[in-house]
């Protein structure tokens, strides 16, 4: 009789541990949840101003890409991208409405605007990018004739490789200091101006670069002109 007595009371010690356990584990979970739910919403909200931020910066500012067949597919596209990026409008200028491959790849763009139709006081930066476009466009009256009235408005113009050659042609650099292509620093000279090796030469409202390579710091410098 002792013995089943003892036997009940331990069983009933057993079932109320047991019962005290389950339930502790139970409330575990909660307490972790509770942490996690809070943190997201926060960090969705702190990064959609930054965003907005960059993409405004340029707002209302409209840019003029000015290439020829062959032009070079990085250094048309990049600093475009770039602008666009920023909120800026780009137009892509060329001798005639259509569509124009890149020299080095199979890149096509298409022209918006030709060059004689386009109007510099609808623009507010021109850019040239190098390729073998600049040798077509220092051909091309149109080019040259908008080129020239590019640089009395004072508005930046920014040149990148062989882009100076439209320049030189239109008898722009004279007493100026620029950067281009290795190959083309000879012609610059010859036109009056003056060739440094560097990334990125700012010369008042000119802007130039030398290849590729240099695209960054080419970016960089036509931001730092338009937000100025």
């Amino acid at each position: 009789m002792k013995i089943n007595s003892y036997l009940a009371l331990a069983a009933l010690v057993l079932a109320v541990v047991a019962f005290t356990a389950c339930s502790g584990s139970s409330e575990a979970p909660a307490v972790k949840d509770e942490p996690v739910t809070e943190v997201e919403p926060v960090a969705e909200e702190a990064e959609e101003p930054a965003e907005e931020a960059v993409q405004a910066d340029l707002d209302g500012i409209r840019v003029a890409v000015l290439i020829a067949a062959g032009f070079h597919d990085g250094e048309t596209m990049l600093p475009k991208a770039f602008l666009e990026e920023h909120g800026a409008v780009v137009t892509v200028l060329g001798p005639e409405i259509g569509e124009l491959q890149a020299y080095n790849s199979e890149q096509l763009v298409s022209v918006e605007m030709a060059v004689v139709d386009a109007d510099v006081n609808d623009f507010d930066l021109l850019i040239l990018p190098g390729g073998r476009g600049p040798a077509v466009l220092r051909e091309h009256e149109g080019a040259l004739d908008f080129a020239r009235a590019f640089m009395e408005s004072g508005k930046p113009i920014a040149a990148i490789c062989h882009g100076p050659q439209l320049l030189i042609s239109a008898d722009l650099v004279e007493g100026r200091t620029l950067t281009c292509y290795a190959d083309v620093a000879s012609e610059i000279v010859a036109g009056g101006g003056t060739y440094v090796d560097q990334e990125v030469m700012v010369d008042g409202n000119l802007i130039t670069s030398r290849v590729p390579g240099d695209i960054p710091a080419f970016n960089a410098a036509i931001l730092a002109a338009l937000q100025n």
